[in-house]
């Protein structure tokens, strides 16, 4: 924590399972290819980097992987004992883009998560990425699985069916965090 930036700025985490497509959203999100590192192997992301804005007072998160990366145990511990310390204690992170491939939503992790975003009420977007792969019928049953599962968590600001390839729920998504920073941004003047 002590090599993360200034708690100077409003900042949105962005977290899923490796491979799910963090990157590639926030890629996509921030219409610039080259802002985080993609890969087709799993497990490349390996530390907390932040991504300052054309708004200096928001900043993105892209937090490592879990479960899929094929990296030691202990690597994967201590990407763990990281990502725990980031959420719990940085006082400036403000919400939570929860990243699920949709052919494997709601994994054990994802559930922790969700449910220290619950505890902690903190606003959370969740993008079932890869929406591609599914045709429009089974995509639509996926996402409304979901929204059941999770309609009671008070912290769910949405869930959007998200492509980057198809650029699927891209606006939707954009406009959600813009309104979510402004509002965080309010708040705090």
């Amino acid at each position: 924590m002590s090599n993360c930036p200034p708690e100077t700025a409003v900042e949105i985490a962005f977290a899923g399972r490796s491979n799910a497509g963090k990157s590639s959203a926030i890629n996509t999100i921030t219409n610039n290819k080259k802002l985080a590192r993609t890969s087709k192997t799993p497990g490349r992301t390996q530390l907390i980097n932040f991504f300052s804005l054309s708004d200096p007072r928001v900043r993105l998160v892209d937090l490592p992987g879990y479960g899929y990366a094929k990296v030691s145990l202990d690597l994967k511990e201590e990407w763990g004992r990281h990502l725990d310390d980031y959420l719990q204690n940085r006082s400036c992170l403000s919400a939570l883009v929860l990243i699920m491939d949709i052919r494997k939503p709601m994994t054990d992790f994802d559930r922790m998560l969700l449910d220290w975003s619950h505890r902690g009420a903190m606003p959370t977007l969740i993008l079932l990425t890869k929406a591609d792969k599914f045709k429009r019928g089974p995509a639509k049953n996926v996402y409304f699985q979901v929204k059941k599962e999770l309609e009671d968590h008070a912290s769910i600001l949405d869930v959007v069916l998200f492509s980057s390839t198809a650029r699927t729920g891209v606006d939707e998504a954009r406009s959600i965090l813009n309104a979510l920073s402004a509002d965080v941004l309010t708040r705090e003047e």
